[in-house]
């Protein structure tokens, strides 16, 4: 199975030569001194018949348990398999973490918005602050029939423009707002409106449990963290860490739920 599906049309070789090298003279270049380090990973698909959905998110929490001076995760989509039913039992599960977590919804997460909020405590459009500089946005991208949706623009372009004071943001979105993936929408409006804010670092997707690594759009990274579960991608299970310096370095690298190996990295 390929590991990286993107179509033809996008040169991989040109996105990698618009990122700086996370790894210099066998040196992994991560930021001196960390002020903000947080975690995201994708699709659990928590009550999927015929996987062992228990186990693999008990292996993850395992692995982010094993991280240090984490400040938060973000599960960026699919955090269940379709059936209402099981997003107590998630959150359950999600609750054992011992660092602060957020959710991002993803198609297969098939609730209402009025129940996702009544459960989870935030809307599937949401944004937060961390340490007055780091702004955080998540964007719903579907709804109870698991369409694949352009993300809300509007809220997006408020959220952005709020946050054009903070020196860096980042974005969630669990489908990609491109059709650069098999399962990806074409979203360019909302690329566009990424690109026209500087402060904006980096968006992350989940979705396609193939894809782990980066795309550029308009000079901007779009990263994926392949998948933590369900029953089909790649043969491993992964999640993605991002590290931002005191002097603004950030940098982001994909890890091995197994045995916490980096698999792939980028300095942005």
């Amino acid at each position: 199975m390929q590991r990286r599906p993107f179509l033809q049309k996008i040169s991989l070789i040109s996105s990698s030569l618009m990122t700086m090298p996370f790894i210099s003279f066998g040196k992994k270049d991560f930021p001196k001194s960390t002020q903000l380090k947080f975690i995201t990973a994708s699709d659990g698909h928590y009550g999927q018949p015929n996987t062992d959905y228990e186990t693999s998110h008990r292996l993850l929490i395992d692995a982010i348990h094993r991280e240090e001076n984490v400040d938060f995760v973000v599960f960026n989509g699919d955090l269940i398999h379709d059936e209402p039913k099981w997003m107590p039992e998630v959150l359950k599960v999600y609750e054992t973490l011992k660092v602060p977590y957020y959710v991002c919804k993803g198609n297969h997460d098939r609730i209402s918005e009025a129940s996702w909020l009544q459960l989870w405590g935030q809307p599937a459009d949401f944004s937060f602050i961390q340490k007055e500089q780091y702004g955080f946005i998540l964007m719903n991208c579907s709804n109870e029939a698991g369409d694949y949706l352009c993300a809300n623009i509007s809220f997006a372009k408020a959220i952005l423009e709020e946050y054009a004071r903070l020196t860096h943001v980042f974005l969630f979105v669990h489908i990609s707002q491109n059709d650069w993936t098999r399962h990806g929408v074409a979203c360019d409006d909302l690329l566009k409106l990424i690109a026209s804010y500087p402060n904006v670092k980096a968006t992350f997707h989940g979705h396609d449990h193939d894809v782990d690594g980066i795309m550029i759009n308009r000079k901007k990274p779009y990263f994926w963290s392949g998948h933590f579960g369900g029953s089909w991608g790649n043969p491993f299970t992964s999640y993605r860490v991002c590290e931002v310096g005191e002097d603004g370095k950030t940098v982001t690298y994909l890890k091995s739920v197994k045995d916490g190996a980096i698999l792939n990295g980028h300095t942005l």
